[in-house]
This record gives C-alpha cells, structure tokens and sequence, in this order.
C-alpha cells in the first residue's frame, strides 16, 4: 500500500520536537492529518466569502449565518489534537463545507457584495468528491506549503490559538452565549494566514490581536458557564467509588453533563467525572445533582488503563481520546459528540437539538460497577469569584508574609516521562507558596498533600483550562489591590505545561495581558520557528524549564 504523507507539529508530543511525517504520536493515521488540513482549508474558503459580510446583513439571515459560526468553529474544534480520527466523519465535514460555501457565494452574489481579499483564491474554487480527491489535494495546502519558515510559524500560531478560541467558543454557544465578533475575528484570521501581501510585523501584529480575543473568549465562556449553573465553590470531591452502575463523561463541554445529569436521574445509575470535566463538580447547579458520584481516574493519558476498569460506558464530548488497545474491554462502550470521533464509536443520538443519552444509560445498567483504584478526596472550586470572597484573607497572607509567591502552573498534562517534573517542582516548592492552576495540569500534583497557609490550600483549581481566565482575573485583582502600575510586578511566577491548541489560546490571551517571564514547558513548541522564538523572548522573556533544582533556584 503506498504510504500517504503528513507532517503536524501541533501538538507538544510531536516527533523529535520537529513534527510527525509518518504517522501522529497521538495515533492520528497520515490520511486523518491530510483530511483535517483539507477541513481548514474549507474553512478559510467560507472565511474569503464572509470577511466581507456586515454584522447587520448576518443577522437578516440569522438561521444560515449561524450555521456558518457553528460550521467554521466546529471545522477547527474537530482538528483540534485528539478530537478526532474518524476519516469518514471528516469528509462528511467537508463535503458539507463545500455545499455551505455555494450558497454562502450566492448569498454574496444576491446581496451585491464585493470581496475586498483574495477573490478567486483556490480556498475558495477547489472541488473534491471522493476521499482520493480530498487526500491528492490536501498535499497541496497542508502546513509546509508556506515555504518561508518565519511565515509559516506565524501563520501556525495564529491558526493554533484560532483552534483553542473556537473550542471555547463552541461551549459557549451550546449554552446560547455568542458573540459575533469573535467570529467576525476567527475569519479575518484565517483569511490572513493565505494572505501572502503580509509580513512578518503583520503576521505578530496578528498573533496578539489573537490574544486579545483568547481573553474575550473566555470572558465569555465564563459568562456562559456561571450564567448557567453559578459560580463554583470550594467543593470536596469523592475519587473513589459507589456500588451502583456508572457512565464516565469526559471532555469539556457543561452543556452535556448537564444533559446527562438530567436524564440519569432516578435510573441507578450513577455519573463519574473524567479529566478535565472534573471542575463540573465545582458548580452549584451540577453538584446539586447526588448521583454525580466523583472523579474516576486521572489525566487523559492514562485513559487506556482507567477504562478498563471503570466497567460501564464512557462519554467524550471534547478531546482527549487515545486510540485503545486492540481487544480493549472497554471497546462498544464508547460514544462520542461535538468535535469528537473515532472509527467504530457510537454517535450520542440527538433528538429536537438535546442529547439523547437513553441508549448509553441502558448500556450502563448491564455493566458492573466501577472498579475501584483510589479513595479520597480532591479539593476545588477557586474560580475568580470565589477567590475574591477570600481576597482579605489572601491579601493579609501576602502582607504579612505568609504567602510570599504564587506559582501558576495551569495547562496541560500528558505522556512524556520529563512530565514528573511538574510533580517534583510543586512538592518542592517552599512552604509559603500556593499554587494556581487551571486544566488538567493539576493532575501532577492535586492529590499531593501539600498542606494550606492560614485556611488557605496551598493549590488553587480554578477549573477547566479555559478557566485560566480565572487566574488571570485573580492577578489583575492583586495588581490593583496592591496599586501596582505592571502586572509582573506582582509576586506570581508562571511555569505552565502544554499540550495541545487550547493551551496556545490561553498562551497568547497572556500575553496579550502584558505577562512576561513565562515559563513554557517540557518543551518549547516545534511550530516557533527560531526568529519567531527570538520575537517571544525579546518581548516577553519567554523561557522553557531546566531541572527542578535549579528553576526553584531561579525562582
């Protein structure tokens, strides 16, 4: 069979640090990589056409332009590292982006409109129809079709960060919060990055202006998920196990597990948490519910043990998914939603535009309980809000001197062994030290036993990755609590671990804050290219981390 090639270095596993050429070390298959470059390429077509519509003109036709929001964030979300690697799926996604992008040029042609960028550019006149088609041209447009490496980076960047905005974005909408100028910003840019008249002061001026609208995201995010189910609170949260059959819901997304908390109720069967949709738990209007049993199990990475044991079915509404091992046990007993896909899973049925979970709770009350591999309890909930309702209490730590720094450790957890790292750094911190994290970071060190300063734990979950927003709120507090003029004057270091492209979102929304000396690690990604890198630390003395020892010596 002849080999199809590929080249991603998205992701902070990449191949050698330099990118993965034969197949993903997350599993993706060379023809899933071609595929999803082929699904953004669609995506910056649709985006030519619709950079050059009014807000006004959207909104008389407000059913189709919706569809066109949800298709173009949808599109980035399902590229998004271990979202999906489902083939079939994909095509379908683009074959449908083509239809769109007809009658969106229609659309355009009826209403006199005039493209002001890049009439006529390929993104917008391609044709495909079967998966050899989709695959011979997705050779053509992929990430090393950018031949300038400084520009290549740049337009990586920018499209990485677009990636994590429209994961945000899209939860926000399933919980009715949009903002149009988000999206209005996701097909500037997309549009820019085929735009060859830009240079590289254009391509940075972009990269920030990225930023900026990684914080609005989440500011909006925030909204939706406190607007609908309150302001998380300081919660105990139950790692081991009860004796009824359970479903393991995982991803992101509050708008499912809601849905599911809904439907399960009075069945006997119980619903478990899994990575990052641990923060749910936090929520008044989610906790309320007693048969949200606890957390099962850890970080993504570890999924292909863990599932193995929880015995019922499992639910993945975002990423991280890992291919399971041939004659896993666990295999028939996955479904995914949203972005998410994998050969051979059951789709979550959907029904009236609500989630339908009836044949995944029916498959759960056959199973076994699940096994139980911990006991305990985790502690969370420091969202802005609640932090603010401590910030006396916080603040006379600091004057005082019981608290004498911060360390922001929020982002990502995964595979690489260098990870321990993270677990060896928080347990040697001082003392008089708390953490702040966000993401499934956390997951390195949350169930250390690190004691409290006065009442106050000595690590902070603020959430979900996307409630990094919540650090940031907490730090412009402190700043103007303190009456400092700059931000890094404050007595917070970052040493943030990342994976994947929400990581990026959250990465540029800080510096767009204006926080410098930023610790990236357990490497600097391979998409910075060395001009690129050079700008950061420059600019921001962006830096990556060394050993333990010597970091807390830094420090």
């Amino acid at each position: 069979m002849e080999k199809i090639p590929m080249f991603c270095f998205q992701c902070q596993e990449t191949a050698g640090n330099k990118g993965c050429s034969v197949v993903g070390v997350c599993g993706k298959q060379p023809t899933t990589s071609n595929l999803q470059d082929l699904l953004i390429y669609i995506a910056k077509g649709i985006s030519i056409l619709r950079e050059n519509i009014a807000l006004e003109l959207r909104l008389e036709d407000k059913k189709f332009n919706s569809e066109l929001d949800y298709y173009i964030t949808n599109a980035l979300f399902i590229t998004i590292t271990n979202a999906n690697f489902d083939d079939n799926m994909i095509a379908e996604e683009i074959l449908k982006g083509l239809k769109l992008r007809d009658r969106l040029e229609n659309f355009v042609k009826e209403n006199s409109i005039t493209i002001k960028r890049l009439a006529n550019h390929d993104a917008m006149t391609f044709r495909v129809e079967t998966l050899a088609d989709m695959n011979k041209k997705a050779l053509s447009i992929g990430v090393l079709s950018t031949e300038n490496e400084d520009i290549r980076s740049l337009r990586e960047v920018i499209t990485y960060g677009l990636k994590g905005m429209a994961a945000y974005y899209e939860h926000s909408v399933n919980l009715g919060y949009e903002n149009s100028e988000i999206v209005m910003f996701i097909e500037k840019a997309l549009v820019s990055t085929l735009d060859n008249s830009l240079e590289l002061g254009d391509l940075v001026g972009l990269t920030l202006e990225t930023g900026k609208f990684g914080v609005d995201v989440m500011a909006l995010l925030d909204s939706a998920n406190t607007g609908k189910f309150g302001n998380p609170e300081i919660t105990e949260v139950n790692i081991g196990v009860r004796n009824n059959p359970g479903i393991l819901i995982s991803g992101h997304d509050l708008n499912d597990i809601v849905q599911l908390l809904e439907q399960t109720e009075g069945t006997g069967v119980d619903v478990y948490t899994h990575s990052e949709m641990l923060p749910a738990h936090y929520y008044p209007e989610l906790k309320k519910y007693k048969h949200l049993a606890g957390n099962y199990g850890n970080a993504w990475w570890k999924q292909k043990e863990e599932f193995e044991t929880f015995n019922g079915p499992i639910i993945f509404t975002t990423n991280c998914i890992v291919p399971p091992k041939a004659g896993a046990s666990y295999e028939g007993k996955v479904f995914t939603t949203n972005a998410t896909g994998f050969p051979g899973w059951k789709r979550v049925a959907e029904k009236d535009g609500k989630k339908d979970f009836s044949e995944v709770i029916e498959l759960a009350k056959t199973c076994a309980s699940p096994t139980e591999i911990e006991t305990g309890k985790i502690v969370g909930g420091f969202a802005h809000n609640q932090v603010l309702q401590l910030a006396d209490k916080v603040i006379d730590a600091v004057k005082s001197g019981a608290i004498r720094r911060f360390y922001v450790m929020a982002g990502c957890d995964g595979r690489m062994k260098s990870r321990d790292y993270y677990t060896e750094f928080a347990a040697n911190l001082p003392k008089d030290t708390v953490i702040l994290t966000a993401g499934c970071a956390k997951y390195k060190y949350n169930k250390l036993d690190l004691g409290d300063i006065g009442g106050i734990p000595r690590v902070l979950d603020a959430g979900q990755c996307n409630d990094s927003y919540s650090l940031a709120v907490i730090a412009l507090k402190l700043k103007a609590v303190f009456g400092l003029e700059d931000i890094n004057e404050l007595p917070i270091a970052y040493n943030i671990a990342w994976y994947e492209q929400k990581a990026v979102i959250v990465l540029l929304a800080l510096l767009h804050l204006g926080v410098k000396n930023i610790n990236l690690g357990p490497t600097i990604p391979a998409f910075l290219s060395g001009n690129v890198l050079q700008v950061l630390i420059d600019n921001f003395n962006i830096g990556t981390i060394s050993s333990v020892e010597e970091d807390l010596k830094r420090f």
